[in-house]
This record gives structure tokens, C-alpha cells and sequence, in this order.
């Protein structure tokens, strides 16, 4: 059996992070990173638009897995702040949380993204113009690197990891056992032995973090499920707002059932791009910094949350029964005017290719009043509404709505304010644990792990 001091299950951010903190200044400690997709040189999806136009159900999705996790190929937009991305600041209080995530964006800045440029809400108008029409525009900094700095950060990062930590990847952790002095991690072909271990599997292990909690008793409460569309319009509708805030949250309570819905991953000049969570195929957005990658349109998702309440629990279940009934109806992605669905009407080729708005995927038209239950798509046709009050024309008949966007969140993890589980010496973090949503927070969870268990053993010592 091949041992180890230290086991990081999963190489996305949290991951990435506890291992850079971890092997900062101790060239002594063993340690392993265990990730179930690929290298980040490995990570290539096959969609070319070409040849290849949709999903073809990878057996390990490069977008969603790998080193990076789902974060690698995002548009690389790290918020400072704790009014959203994750309850971390409930676990190690509000001023450590920030101060760890302007640390992180040191990290970032050192290993490549430097010129990359800061953006806040402080002192912004927009606040006031939002308040006006019954909006709230959430505080934070941001920081913008684009997918393509993204990626360049993390190969620097790789680069010197790989030196210090053995990393195994198409190596999916099929369970963890609890073991005299630690815990066997055990493979398909390998059982590995550890004292301590750091699981940080992100949103698209939630279904096998569910079953490792119910094998070890941890106990663990449900969670919420974003469910909503992705917005495509063209980048001067809302490029007063994202020229200054390039990334803007912004909440909005409805009329009718007073649901919150909320613009998320805002992508100024991007692209709409698939994702395919455990087989079943969403939509995301990406942005480059680049501007030789970008295109003539901004999109951004708009989400409702669910919470359930007692008896149901299996929330992450419901959100993927209705992603489900859109691959079922369009085989993939739907996407639909915005005038074709308040007119109650299917999307047609003809229509969309007559629009102003040309499409950055390729999805198939449809009726997204089909696949979302009519609670939702009545509060998303509200914000829209809203939205247009801020930014005249996003309710244009030819605005696209790609759906659907489904953002899983894990059951929230029993954990302590070591992000401890239970089980001593085992810690959940990241997006994984259901305490962050963001790469920013599984970030600073990472190094918040790696500094705790490097104080122990120090104490220890």
C-alpha cells in the first residue's frame, strides 16, 4: 500500500490551492492529488463546431473535470467578497474569509495574471439607478482573468506542483475507508493509505460526495438548486454596466411569487458553451481577456433558487429531472427568442437566423416553456422586464435564452470551523462541502485546510 501524509481528493480549485499552501514552505510532507478526469494538456473538448456541434457524452467531460476542475475553462472571474459565492465567512469569520481571497489573488497575480484588471462596485451609480427599479446590486471586487489568462495561470501553477506533489489523474477515488492512524483511499487498481485527507470533488462530484457521507455517517443537510437560462444579446445592451463592473450580480424579488432571481457569470464579448454534469448536458458561459477571442455579444445566466423543505430532500435530483426533459426535447441544449416564448410560440432555424442576435452555440430551437415549470419561467420573464429599465433592450424579441442553466450545489457537509468533518483529519472543501459556490471561496477554503493542518502538525511537532 502505498502511503502517503496528505491525500487531495479532486485537482480543482480548493484542491489546487491546499497543495500550493501545503508544499509553500515544507518540502517533507508526502502528499498526492487524486483526480478522476484529465492532465490540464489532456483537457480538450471535442466540440469544433464543425465536425463536432454538441455533446457527445465524454466518459470524462474535459470541461467539467481535470486539473482546474469545472473552473479551468471558465472565464476566470475570482469575487472578492462575502455577499455571494459561498457561507465560508460563516465557518472562519468574514475578515479572514476576504483576507484569504485577496491572498488567492496574489497567487493568481504571481503565477500569470498580472495586468489583469480589477473591477468594483464601490462608488458606483449603478447601485442607485438599480434600487430605482426595484433591483440590488450585490457588493464585491472582481477580478477578471478570461479563460484564456485562466489557463496560463494554471499551467505556471502545474508546473511547480508537479515537482513537490504526486499527482494521479484519470484516477477516480471509488471510496475512502477509515483506517488505523488515517484513511485508505481506494482505487480501481491501487488501494493508498494517508494520515490526513483533503476532499475537494467541486459541484460535479456531488452525487459520489453524497454517497462517501452516507458510507462514513457523516451527516449532511439539503442543499439548494439554481435553475434558470442563459441570456445572449448583443454586448452594447449592457456594456455601460459591464465597461465598469464587467461582472454585476444583481438580485431581483418577484411580483407574482416573490422569488428571487439573480444574474450570474456575466460574460462581456463571450460565448455560451455546453456542460455536461454526471451525462446530462446544460449551459455555461466563457469570456476571454483576449481581444482577439471575443465576439459581438454578452451573455449571463439567470437563475431562481429552490430550497426544499421537509420530506424532499433530493434537491440536485429535481434540477437534473428538468435538465434531463430539455436534452430529451432537444436532444442537447434548447435555445428560444425571447419573443417567441412570451408569445408563446416554439423558436424556429428561420426565425433565430433572421434575428439580430447571432447565436454563439449551436442548440437546437425550441419551447423552453416546455422543460421549465411556469413559477420559474414566469420569474425569469420578470427580470427580464426589470433588466430592460437598466439596460433598454434586453427584452428584444431577438434576445436568445439558451436553456437550461442548472447550477448543483452539494448537500451541505457537518462540518466544523476547521471545515473538519466528524472524522478527524478529514476535511471537505471547495464546492464539494456545499460551504462555497465560487472559485474565489474554494479557493480561500483550500489554503484555510493547508494553514490549519500545517499549524497542527507544527504543535505537534
Amino acid at each position: 500500500m502505498v502511503q502517503y501524509d496528505i491525500i487531495i481528493i479532486g485537482a480543482g480549485p480548493g484542491g489546487i490551492f491546499s497543495a500550493y499552501e501545503l508544499t509553500k514552505d515544507r518540502s517533507d510532507l508526502k502528499i498526492a492529488v487524486f483526480e478522476t478526469g484529465h492532465a490540464l494538456e489532456k483537457r480538450h473538448c471535442p466540440i469544433d463546431g464543425d465536425k463536432v456541434k454538441s455533446c457527445i457524452g465524454c466518459k470524462s467531460c474535459s470541461i467539467m473535470s481535470g486539473f482546474g476542475g469545472a473552473g479551468a475553462f471558465s472565464d476566470g472571474k475570482y469575487n472578492i467578497t462575502n455577499d455571494f459565492g459561498g457561507t465560508l465567512h460563516e465557518y472562519i469569520g468574514k475578515k479572514q474569509a476576504v483576507e484569504l481571497m485577496k491572498y488567492v489573488d496574489e497567487i493568481n497575480m504571481h503565477y500569470g495574471g498580472k495586468g489583469t484588471k480589477m473591477y468594483s462596485t464601490a462608488g458606483t451609480n449603478f447601485k442607485k439607478t438599480c434600487l430605482q427599479n426595484k433591483l440590488k446590486l450585490l457588493d464585491a471586487s472582481v477580478r477578471h482573468l478570461g479563460t484564456d489568462i485562466n489557463f496560463l495561470v494554471l499551467e505556471n501553477m502545474y508546473a511547480e506542483l508537479k515537482e513537490k506533489v504526486d499527482f494521479y489523474f484519470d484516477t477516480p477515488v471509488e471510496s475512502i475507508a477509515l483506517a488505523e492512524g488515517g484513511y485508505r483511499i481506494i482505487c480501481a487498481e491501487e488501494i493508498y493509505f494517508c494520515k490526513q485527507c483533503i476532499v475537494s470533488v467541486g459541484r460535479s462530484g456531488s452525487k459520489w460526495m453524497e454517497k462517501i457521507c452516507g458510507e462514513l455517517n457523516i451527516p449532511t443537510k439539503s442543499n439548494r438548486v439554481d435553475i434558470g437560462v442563459r441570456v445572449e444579446l448583443p454586448a452594447v445592451i449592457f456594456s455601460h454596466l459591464t465597461d465598469e463592473l464587467y461582472e454585476s450580480k444583481i438580485v431581483y424579488r418577484t411580483e407574482k411569487f416573490e422569488d428571487n432571481v439573480r444574474t450570474f457569470c456575466m460574460n462581456p464579448y463571450g460565448i455560451v458553451v455546453n456542460e455536461n454534469t454526471n451525462g446530462i448536458v446544460t449551459v455555461n458561459g466563457h469570456s476571454f481577456e483576449s481581444p482577439k477571442k471575443r465576439t459581438e455579444n454578452t451573455n449571463f445566466a439567470l437563475l431562481v433558487a429552490k430550497h426544499f423543505s421537509e420530506p424532499f430532500k433530493d434537491s440536485n435530483g429535481y434540477g437534473e429531472s428538468i435538465a434531463r426533459l430539455s436534452n430529451m426535447l432537444g436532444g442537447g441544449v434548447i435555445v428560444q427568442r425571447f419573443g417567441d416564448l412570451v408569445r408563446g410560440r416554439r423558436s424556429n432555424v428561420k426565425r433565430i437566423e433572421e434575428g439580430l442576435v447571432a447565436p454563439t452555440l449551436a442548440a437546437t430551437p425550441g419551447d423552453l416553456s416546455l422543460v421549465l415549470p411556469k413559477r420559474i419561467l414566469d420569474g425569469i420573464i420578470e427580470m427580464i422586464y426589470a433588466l430592460d429599465k437598466i439596460a433598454p433592450g434586453t427584452a428584444n424579441d431577438d434576445t436568445l435564452l439558451y436553456g437550461v442553466e442548472v447550477k448543483f450545489y452539494n448537500m451541505e457537509v457537518d462540518l466544523d470551523e476547521n471545515l473538519e468533518c466528524r472524522h478527524k483529519g478529514m476535511y471537505i472543501i471547495g464546492d464539494g462541502s456545499g460551504v462555497t459556490h465560487s472559485l474565489s471561496h474554494a479557493s480561500a477554503s483550500g489554503v484555510y485546510v493547508a494553514r490549519h493542518i500545517l499549524k497542527d502538525k507544527t504543535s505537534v511537532q
